[in-house]
Order: C-alpha cells, then structure tokens, then sequence
C-alpha cells in the first residue's frame, strides 16, 4: 500500500516562484487576514479613549495622524526600507526594540514580527528571521523582490486602517466613520513613504510624549480591550 509523501517543513523547502504579481503578494501580507494578529492592539490608544483624549472621529484622526508622523509611523517606515535596502538585520532588529517605549510596545511589535516571519517562511519558503514588525516585513520585501515603495505605502496604510478599526470599538464609531478617517489618512501615508524610501537610521526621530506616556500607562487600565 502506497503512503502519502510527507509534507515538506519549512527547512526542506525551496523558495516558491514568485509567479504572483507583486502587488497581489503586498496586498496579502498586509491583508487583515494575514495572522500577526494586528487586531489585538491598540498602541496606546485605548488608554487615550479611557481618559478621554480621543472621543469622536476627528480626535482619532489626529492622534493617528500624530502617530504616523511623529510616532511608529515613522520610524516603522524607515526601519522597513532599510531592512528591504539590506542593511544589518542585527543592528536594525535592536534599533526596533529600543524605540518601543513600553513593554507591551515592545510585544507588539516583536510578537507581530514573529508571527509574520514565520508565516512567510512558511508559505513562501524563504528564511525569514524573528524580528520587530517593520523589519520583517523589510527582509520580506527584499527577500521576495517586492517594490518597496508600494510596500511602504501599503504597510503605512495597514497600520492606520488597523488602529482605526480598534479606535471605531473603543469610542465607539461607525464603519462609515473608519473608512472616512483611513481615505482622510492616505495622503500622509503616501508622503511618509517617500519620505522612508531613501531615509536611513539617522533620519529616525520625533516627540510625541502623550503617545508614549499612553502605552505605559495602559496595563494599569481597570478594564482593557486590547494588549498594548
């Protein structure tokens, strides 16, 4: 009697051809669906809608504008682009957990890193390493020659689409609202990412205090949604 070939594990496989246009391959890595489990966080911002900093859609607004601009957005844009650049992941992988300001940003962004590495490796069969988020990806992009640019873009987009949907819960909002405050959200991302594209370590930098005071704060919160 005939028996199945075993499946292959992630250490057998070769790379998959990368038959996909690479836009349909960004669109899923940076899909909801894609298990990093985005959903779970909050990036401080449950602890702004608790002590009533952000309450309606134009306060949400503007604190992820702040955090794009000023916050992980930034500096997630540009670790991305060096890492897609083939700086040293090393290097760039402690540069990542020392901007996170909080122990539970730190969770964050090293837990969605390890998620995404590993299901990359898995279904695409290249070595991804565990890494903070943005560095993950970064190797992804450049492990897989995928265009950066569009990348930062839809990664910058992914970030303020996730964090909306966890301010629409928390305030509470509508879904119309979301998509309003996301479309009003575009044009930062688009001028962020190029900004990224050719940014270096140097480059990171930004004050926003209440953001990080927000995310150490937040595992003192009586009641919480979210994990960070």
């Amino acid at each position: 009697m005939r028996t199945a070939p075993a499946s292959p594990t992630r250490t057998d496989r070769t790379p998959t051809a990368m038959t996909t246009d690479p836009s349909l391959t960004l669109h899923q890595i940076f899909s909801p669906a894609f298990p990093v489990g985005s959903f779970a966080w909050s990036h401080g911002l449950e602890t702004a809608v608790q002590q009533g900093q952000v309450s309606d859609a134009d306060g949400l607004e503007n604190w992820l504008a702040a955090v794009l601009r000023h916050g992980a957005g930034w500096s997630d844009a540009v670790l991305l682009a060096c890492a897609a650049r083939g700086e040293d992941a090393a290097a760039l992988t402690e540069l990542g957990r020392a901007l996170s300001p909080s122990a539970e940003r730190r969770a964050e962004t090293m837990q969605q890193g390890r998620a995404f590495a590993a299901t990359v490796s898995d279904v695409w069969g290249v070595a991804i390493p565990a890494a903070p988020y943005p560095v993950a990806v970064g190797l992804t992009v450049r492990a897989l020659a995928l265009p950066p640019g569009v990348a930062l873009r839809l990664y910058l987009q992914a970030f303020a689409a996730n964090l909306t949907g966890a301010g629409l819960r928390l305030i509470p909002l509508g879904q119309t609202d979301g998509q309003r405050i996301t479309l009003a959200l575009s044009p930062l991302c688009a001028e962020l990412a190029a900004a990224a594209q050719d940014a270096g370590t140097d480059d990171i930098g930004g004050f926003a205090p209440l953001l990080d005071i927000a995310s150490q704060r937040h595992d003192m919160l009586y009641s919480r949604l979210f994990r960070s």
